[in-house]
């Protein structure tokens, strides 16, 4: 009685409301350390790795093509060897999807920027 008075019966539900808020973030933020402590295994270390780090067998293998393209020797061994490295390596790097989670990031970022030009020109 004495507090609805002090605070008045808006202020004090403002408060509870509050409150209410604060505690469910901390339960929430609570439940997120505990998943994120799950992750602590071998193999989901390993995916998120590669998430992070795609493998790219394609550019590798365009690399080391162009070093052998470029090795200077007589017979031309190595051009008839490079080359077709460097040639698997573009198709490998066309067919092989080597997105990280930041290429896809960066891609949501631009489709949200398309989307949003759209509602703005519509509207």
């Amino acid at each position: 009685m004495i507090l609805e008075v002090l605070l008045g019966m808006d202020d004090y539900q403002r408060h509870l409301r509050r409150l209410k808020m604060m505690s469910d973030s901390v339960k929430r933020r609570a439940s997120i350390y505990s998943q994120i402590s799950a992750v602590d295994r071998k193999d989901t270390a390993k995916s998120m790795t590669s998430l992070r780090k795609a493998p790219n067998p394609g550019g590798k293998l365009q690399k080391i093509g162009f070093i052998i393209f470029w090795v200077p020797e007589p017979t031309g061994i190595s051009n008839a060897v490079g080359a077709p490295m460097i040639l698997a390596g573009k198709y490998l790097e066309k067919r092989y999807n080597g997105a990280t989670i930041k290429d896809i990031a960066d891609t949501a970022k631009q489709n949200q920027y398309t989307v949003s030009h759209f509602k703005d020109s519509v509207l």
